[in-house]
């Protein structure tokens, strides 16, 4: 198929439906659900691949969902789409505000469930008209934000005959139309660290007779990421921060037990593995300053998102047969953790950034992840469908060039029942 031809039917198909699935993406950013519990967002999402004919699979927890389009033979190809929400509460003054105290759609998962759905109703509509050059596997995956969700969509067989996975991310520093793309790392190693010192409190007029809890865990505190950025290769890009500090309930009690608690990340794989050890090292040190017993609970989360080579460049040929070579930014890696890593430690793929930031909207200001006024320009769902049903298409034809050297199909354009 040529571009012209394709950037013309999926503007036909926006024309036709865009608005419908921006109120889609509004019902689920009115009922946000969090990791592991998104059972209407599941049932909401499985309504809508039956009407065209499709046939979702949940997966064993009863969250998420794997369906297939078209048939089995050639190469299959799988988008990602994650489900879940964020623990906080959603600040915006808008008509879509979150009904659920608590929880929101702080990270723009309902706009890549949004994209992911329109896209595979869009690729059902050529797969009924036999054009569609392969298979394509829409992983709705719940829980990244745990994360665990990648996980069990992988022994769910969710990987299972596919050779290449994509997927992409709402990135409020670019602006809709343009997406950001990297080689190699996109995202950061992301784990869990908890600290939890403990030894005999007392009276503060006598800390000498005391493990002095609070200044023993304020010592780690600040001591401790101190001491790694001269034990780890600063190109490693490591990173610990503290997001909870806690100890003690009156001011002339010495406390008998302290917590703090925060995330390490980092660029490096080796650096990665490495960090459980070198972290209690220095801990211990620390701590046996003060006579403190330690008690050290480090929780794996994901290792860096790598992106391959070969899916980096579909992902920009879509890109530009869509919206021009413009739209193509170049994106730096982030510090932040992604689970979509962990699929892309079995088969070849990419992540790509998605820009939903618009100047006009909130006076021109960036509304970041991660906060309770996020929003998006709302135009990027549109975006989105255009890049992953192109990146997805173009994916298949490569593959199918690979097998064979038959020309490729042309695709009519028939409209959606």
């Amino acid at each position: 198929m040529q571009g012209r031809d394709l950037r013309d039917q999926l503007t036909s198909f926006l024309a036709r439906r865009e608005r419908e699935f921006i109120e889609f993406r509004r019902d689920l950013h009115r009922h946000p659900e969090l990791a592991f519990a998104e059972h209407r967002t599941t049932q909401r999402i499985a309504e809508q691949l039956r009407e065209v004919g499709l046939t979702p699979t949940p997966l064993p927890q009863g969250t998420g969902l794997i369906c297939d389009i078209g048939s089995g033979d050639g190469p299959t190809v799988a988008l990602r789409g994650d489900i879940d929400a964020l623990p906080l509460n959603d600040e915006k003054d808008v008509a879509y505000r979150s009904t659920v105290p608590g929880a929101a759609h702080a990270c723009g998962h309902d706009v890549h469930t949004t994209v992911l759905l329109a896209t595979g109703i869009f690729l059902a509509q050529q797969a009924k008209s036999g054009v569609l050059p392969g298979r394509v596997r829409l992983l709705f995956q719940p829980a990244e934000e745990l994360p665990g969700g990648a996980r069990e969509v992988i022994d769910a067989g969710g990987l299972d005959g596919v050779d290449r996975i994509f997927a992409l991310h709402c990135d409020p520093r670019l602006r809709v139309g343009e997406v950001g793309l990297r080689s190699g790392p996109i995202t950061a190693a992301c784990d869990q660290l908890l600290v939890r010192l403990s030894g005999p409190g007392g009276h503060t007029a006598r800390p000498h007779l005391t493990t002095d809890l609070v200044y023993a865990l304020c010592s780690v505190v600040t001591e401790l990421p101190a001491a790694l950025s001269r034990r780890v290769d600063p190109r490693a890009g490591f990173s610990l921060v503290w997001g909870r500090v806690s100890s003690g309930s009156a001011p002339n009690a010495i406390p008998d037990d302290g917590v703090a608690e925060g995330t390490v990340r980092c660029l490096d794989e080796k650096a990665w593995q490495q960090a459980p050890d070198l972290i209690g090292e220095l801990v211990d040190a620390v701590a046996q300053a003060y006579g403190a017993t330690v008690e050290l609970d480090y929780r794996r989360g994901v290792p860096p998102t790598v992106n391959e080579d070969t899916s980096v460049r579909m992902l920009r040929d879509a890109c530009a047969r869509m919206f021009g070579e413009d739209a193509v930014a170049s994106t730096a890696q982030s510090l932040g953790g992604e689970d979509f890593a962990w699929y892309l430690e079995r088969i070849p793929g990419a992540l790509a950034r998605l820009g939903t930031h618009s100047p006009a909207a909130g006076g021109g200001a960036m509304l970041d992840l991660h906060r309770g006024d996020f929003d998006v320009d709302e135009r990027a769902i549109g975006a989105g469908v255009q890049l992953m049903a192109a990146t997805a298409l173009t994916s298949l034809w490569e593959a199918g060039r690979s097998q064979s050297e038959g020309a490729e199909e042309p695709v009519e354009d028939t409209a959606m029942a």
